[in-house]
């Protein structure tokens, strides 16, 4: 019998909503999420790279009108070059428009166990650390949502399996076994095959790690989120450039081992032209890095609140109150 993780607490009473292709993964979490009579919205991603795109969007809507859902749709742009990062961006962006809009507490996505161990050995081989090397979590708080992986103990075997044996339907994509995406050509010589033979060991493993993760990220803990600003509390100053590494990860922007030396170095600084991360009295600040102006008074108040100086123009375009960011930091 396939469970959900987290509990289900973290998804009653409240409005989800589900990371659809029509896929495997994707497939069976729908339909356990009915079988648990939780109640969820669809949304899918049309990329038209595949011939049968249009038919899965099809299915979507029709699933969703057979159980009374709302099935959201978007189609993405012909990406030239880097197409699972682009795919990924306007996939996201796409889902947390929707959380705006409708207000959803929670977005739902169908990584499982293969899934996990292909991120683990593709960072492996790059070199990182326990976090980066966990990478998903079951649970993740974005701010204004909560991101839920709800399979992550199940391997895709186990969830084709349970699809099977209900009559459930599902497509298959075929760009899964095309070997020019590094993500594949590493399920198809290594993950795939550990999986099938050490399925119980590795589900172990990752709770292990997890475990590990905890103890090791003990020395700071996230104070304030608001929209896309972080500030997490630093016990330990050598935790800096973990913090941030964690942090900037959920937020979908990996750090590579120059960046993380550089953050352990500096107090102030812009990363990869995107992300403005400042340190004071303790307090690490992450936020988008804009270069705004702003009135004379915005400056004013940020100083006084004693807001970095790089992390102010986030502020100041998110309408966010520096006064209520030193309340909330400075009790």
């Amino acid at each position: 019998m396939l469970t959900l993780l987290p509990p289900t607490s973290y998804l009653l009473p409240k409005k989800n909503l589900l990371a659809f292709s029509a896929g495997i993964d994707s497939s069976a979490l729908f339909f356990l999420l009915l079988e648990n009579n939780i109640t969820f919205d669809i949304a899918i991603v049309d990329y038209g790279t595949r011939a049968q795109s249009k038919a899965e969007v099809a299915h979507a809507k029709a699933l969703a009108a057979q159980y009374n859902l709302t099935c959201h749709t978007a189609t993405a742009p012909q990406f030239t070059s880097h197409f699972e990062q682009q795919a990924r961006t306007f996939r996201y962006d796409f889902f947390e428009s929707l959380i705006q809009q409708h207000g959803y507490d929670t977005l739902l996505t169908a990584h499982q166990l293969n899934d996990q161990l292909e991120w683990f050995l593709m960072r492996l081989s790059k070199g990182a650390g326990v976090s980066e090397l966990v990478g998903l979590e079951p649970v993740t708080d974005k701010g204004y949502y909560t991101l839920l992986r709800p399979l992550l103990e199940h391997t895709k075997a186990e969830l084709l399996e349970y699809l099977e044996s209900n009559g459930y339907p599902y497509f298959v994509d075929e760009s899964n076994s095309k070997e020019k995406y590094e993500r594949n050509r590493f399920r198809k010589a290594f993950s795939d095959p550990l999986l099938k033979d050490y399925s119980e060991g590795i589900r172990r493993s990752f709770n292990y790690l997890r475990e590990e993760k905890k103890r090791l990220e003990a020395d700071y803990e996230v104070i304030t989120k608001i929209k896309s600003l972080s500030i997490i509390k630093l016990h330990n100053i050598q935790a800096k450039s973990k913090a941030a590494d964690v942090t900037l990860k959920q937020l979908g922007y990996l750090l590579s081992a120059a960046q993380r030396e550089e953050i352990d170095k500096e107090d102030s600084l812009v990363i990869g032209g995107k992300w403005a991360v400042a340190y004071q009295e303790g307090l690490l600040y992450i936020a988008p890095y804009l270069t705004t102006d702003m009135p004379k008074a915005f400056k004013e108040r940020c100083r006084t609140n004693k807001i970095p100086s790089k992390i102010r123009p986030y502020l100041f375009e998110a309408e966010i109150n520096p006064e209520k960011i030193h309340q909330l930091n400075h009790p």
